[in-house]
């Protein structure tokens, strides 16, 4: 009998304004073979992607380019609550 074992990554993506942001980053990021579940927080641009095995952080760089948006950092690296963003939220 075999187990599989997930991975869970949080990502800080910068750009989504609003629920159709959230659509598209989803779409883009869960395409990405392995994947099995995406979370976004829109108020916070957080994105956690569930998957088979870990991630190459450059091809979720790329879904979420693809989508529009931007990743900051993995979210251990993001810039602290109140650092500022790329300057395109409004």
């Amino acid at each position: 009998m075999s187990t599989t074992t997930s991975v869970t990554s949080t990502y800080t993506v910068t750009g989504m304004t609003c629920g159709h942001c959230v659509s598209s980053v989803k779409a883009e990021v869960g395409r990405i073979d392995g994947v099995t579940e995406v979370a976004v927080d829109l108020a916070s641009g957080k994105v956690t992607v569930t998957s088979d095995a870990a991630l190459a952080d450059p091809a979720v760089a790329a879904a979420i380019d693809e989508a529009g948006y931007e990743l900051v950092a993995p979210a251990a690296e993001a810039p602290e609550a109140g650092a500022s963003c790329c300057g395109s939220c409004h």
